[in-house]
């Protein structure tokens, strides 16, 4: 049985809290087992495995009989952006602009560069990095912070939408310029930055024996263009700016006040080459455990592969894309990863009752365990300090329809 790309584009175009039935009985035996090298064959392997994966998130939330909770009557959707209408897109943009002008939190003793709820955020990214990724958290982590963001942006500035993706594999087809998402327009999350020259390549690693990874600079470099984030100041930062030619710019600890344009180089040949269609449906569908999903995702070091993950921040790349620690500070951060939770949603209901229990962690609390550190749990807490709270185990972040979560994705 194949699922088409018209009933993909059916449950697109949906518009109630649930996730629309599917016109079809796909079981988990109809799945692909590989994903595709032909870039349109892995889109509908894309459209068919999240088809099952909302499919199993109706059973679950239809066979809870809680009248409190998460339910079907509760459940949010999130859409890819050029999904959603003009008038959406405009409302999710206002509202981070709206937490842009909201005061800090974060006392000026802990981050003195915070001044903004947007910067409560990015500061609280940059103090915790060497402990959210490469980690045993780096999933949950990130799905906590998004959410959170998502109900800073409802709660404090009145949004009434939901979180937003941003699927690269699409916009990459088209042309990163060219896409909904960052074609410029007042309904984008703005575009590319101003054209600058170039003195060479992003080069990345090369230390501790590894080989370096060359990735090609992109179409701007400099200050955004256009769109709703044409004025925006980036406040804190940089930690580790990769810069073409190799290199790096430092800030000292990142968290001291350093206003600047955002600065965007949109690089469709990094989209391409990393997270492209197949490249999606390979880490959904090959890796079986979870510490190899998790490194399929980030790249495993030295393989020359930066995988799904590092080709949507070193695609948008600029400054603070392609700083890992203070990368929250371009807000289309935020869309992105988004989507690294699809795709992780969508590989747990391959198998849930495994992947969103204990066997669904690996790893411990320090990046590629430098320094070495307890394995996580899901006793470990994840506290995101100033930035949202309460404080959470990673036991309530394994599933996005439990703990403090009622989402599914579309």
């Amino acid at each position: 049985m194949r699922f088409t790309t018209s009933v993909a584009l059916c449950l697109v175009a949906a518009l109630s809290n649930a996730i629309p039935t599917p016109q079809t009985d796909g079981s988990a035996a109809d799945l692909p087992t590989q994903a595709s090298p032909d870039e349109a064959q892995a889109l509908e392997q894309l459209a068919q495995l999240a088809e099952f994966a909302g499919q199993t998130t109706n059973e679950t939330l239809a066979a809870n009989k809680k009248r409190d909770g998460c339910s079907l009557g509760n459940l949010s959707i999130r859409r890819e952006w050029s999904t959603l209408s003009k008038p959406q897109r405009k409302a999710y943009t206002d509202a981070v602009l709206c937490l842009q002008k909201l005061p800090a939190r974060t006392p000026s003793s802990v981050i003195p560069g915070a001044k903004s709820r947007f910067d409560d955020f990015v500061g609280t990214h940059i103090q915790q990095a060497n402990y959210i990724h490469y980690s045993g958290t780096f999933l949950a982590w990130h799905r906590y912070f998004t959410w959170s963001y998502e109900q800073a942006l409802r709660n404090e500035c009145g949004y009434n939408g939901v979180q937003p993706y941003w699927n690269w594999a699409s916009s990459g087809a088209v042309g990163l310029a060219n896409s909904a998402i960052l074609d410029g327009s007042a309904y984008s999350m703005s575009g590319d930055g101003q054209y600058v020259e170039k003195t060479g390549d992003i080069i990345l690693g090369g230390a501790e024996g590894l080989p370096p990874l060359v990735l090609p600079t992109g179409s701007g470099g400099g200050c955004v263009k256009s769109g709703p984030f044409v004025n925006m100041s980036v406040n804190l930062g940089p930690v580790g700016l990769s810069l073409p030619g190799g290199g790096y710019e430092v800030n000292g600890d990142g968290l001291s006040y350093n206003p600047r344009c955002l600065k965007r180089d949109l690089t469709d040949a990094v989209v391409r080459k990393y997270s492209n269609a197949t490249a999606i449906a390979y880490t959904i569908l090959k890796p079986q455990e979870v510490y190899d999903f998790q490194m399929t995702m980030q790249g495993v070091p030295g393989s020359g592969n930066i995988g799904i993950h590092g080709g949507g921040h070193y695609a948008m790349g600029g400054d603070p894309g392609r700083d890992v620690n203070t990368s929250p500070g371009d807000p289309l951060f935020y869309t992105h990863h988004a989507m690294i939770d699809r795709v992780w949603w969508i590989w747990q209901l391959l198998d849930k009752k495994e992947r969103t229990g204990a066997k669904g962690i690996s790893g411990t609390g320090t990046f590629l365990n430098m320094p070495p550190s307890a394995n996580t749990t899901l006793d470990t807490v994840i506290d995101l300090g100033y930035a949202a709270g309460p404080p959470v185990t990673m036991r309530d972040l394994m599933s996005t329809t439990d703990g403090p979560f009622c989402y599914a994705y579309l």
